[in-house]
């Protein structure tokens, strides 16, 4: 969880970008319908409890380098006090080229390195682990990491036989297609607690006098206006983002201020029946974006006791009211997936496979916030001139 994230100008103040950032969600869905893997539908985050179960991070293995450790403090399952130490670790990290240019003319060199503020826990629910990363880059932006890991879920099938619903792993063994589905909340806050989403997405002009090559594109923005509107699914080939606008702050262009989201590849849950129990409590997953009006009692995407409920809890009851979310205190939730067809090199222990987004300025500075970045040392001079 991240609370109040802002920007820090060189004259002391602070311009908020979110006061609150958490992952509100978590399911996995199996896609095999034999009698033992069809009922793997699990609500990680609104069953077992993520924070619960968080490791004792160690230095050397978790993270390299200066670090910060925070413990956390959870109720076991009696209600009593237990302390996790290092369950968080607060690090900076290199992150490569920010920038770079070669001048044409003169081979002159500038380039810049850049590093970001890594806070990160680690999670182990039954056989997976799972690594939350939020990172806070020097050009202002802003991500989430999820990394996967750890022991596959299997299943046995007949030696020489395709499993239907899985990959083969090894001799005899299988792991069942399924797909990871987590759901961040965002409470926005960009330059100011009144903030409005714009959809944000590209798409070609017509041909004709005006573009006889039939070259031209243009990018359309569209206010979302209420919550049932601001339901929203990603669109890859327009490149459809969304911003965090703050329209009643504007650059020094006359540009309102704002934030995009930017989604990483993400499916929606493939369950062939709408009424599919699991996919009634996790109606969450049917939209990449949801937008509602601020309500401290609104925290998780799947409602506040996910096994309590048949369906229609959560984003879906919240957003039933269709409550004006334009220039409004407003809550951004966005879904993303990852879709996992097992391989063999998944198998005994997984590599890390990654799912997550990123929240970018546009407009919230003008010009490049990484420009005073220190030059690369020791070695500075032959970075610099050829």
């Amino acid at each position: 969880m991240l609370h109040e994230v802002g920007w820090q100008e060189p004259g002391g103040s602070v311009r908020p970008i979110l006061n609150r950032a958490s992952l509100s969600e978590m399911w996995v869905p199996y896609g095999d319908p034999g009698v033992i893997h069809r009922m793997k539908q699990v609500f990680d985050e609104g069953e077992a409890g993520l924070g619960a179960l968080a490791n004792p991070l160690r230095l050397g293995c978790d993270c390299l380098g200066e670090i910060r450790y925070l413990d956390a403090l959870v109720p076991d399952q009696d209600g009593e006090p237990l302390r996790i130490p290092n369950a968080v670790c607060i690090h900076e990290e290199d992150t490569g080229i920010v920038w770079k240019h070669t001048d044409f003319y003169t081979d002159a060199v500038e380039v810049r390195r850049c590093r970001r503020l890594v806070v990160s826990s680690f999670s182990t629910v039954g056989n997976y682990d799972y690594g939350f990363f939020w990172y806070l880059h020097a050009d202002g932006t802003i991500a989430f990491e999820v990394k996967l890991t750890g022991v596959l879920s299997t299943g046995a099938h007949v030696p020489g036989e395709e499993p239907e619903h899985g990959s083969v792993l090894a001799p005899g063994l299988h792991g069942p297609h399924h797909q990871h589905v987590f759901n961040v909340r965002l409470d926005v806050a960009v330059d100011g607690w009144r903030n409005s989403v714009w959809e944000h997405e590209a798409s070609p002009d017509p041909p004709g006098a005006e573009n006889p090559t039939g070259n031209a594109w243009r990018v359309h923005q569209e206010p979302l206006e209420r919550e049932r509107n601001a339901r929203r699914l990603a669109d890859a080939a327009s490149g459809r983002t969304w911003l965090i606008v703050n329209e009643g702050r504007r650059n020094s262009l006359g540009r309102p201020v704002s934030y995009q989201l930017v989604p990483g590849p993400s499916p929606l849950p493939l369950f062939a029946a709408a009424d599919a129990p699991a996919l009634r409590r996790a109606r969450f997953a049917t939209h990449h974006l949801w937008v509602t009006a601020f309500d401290p009692t609104q925290r998780h995407a799947a409602g506040e006791y996910v096994y309590g409920h048949d369906g229609g809890d959560g984003l879906e009851a919240y957003t039933a009211g269709d409550r004006p979310v334009r220039n409004a205190d407003i809550v951004v939730w966005h879904t993303f997936a990852a879709q996992h067809i097992a391989r063999p090199e998944d198998w005994p222990v997984m590599p890390v496979a990654t799912a997550g987004f990123h929240l970018r300025p546009f407009g919230f500075f003008v010009g490049n916030p990484a420009l005073d970045l220190p030059r690369p040392a020791p070695a500075a001079d032959h970075c610099h001139h050829l």
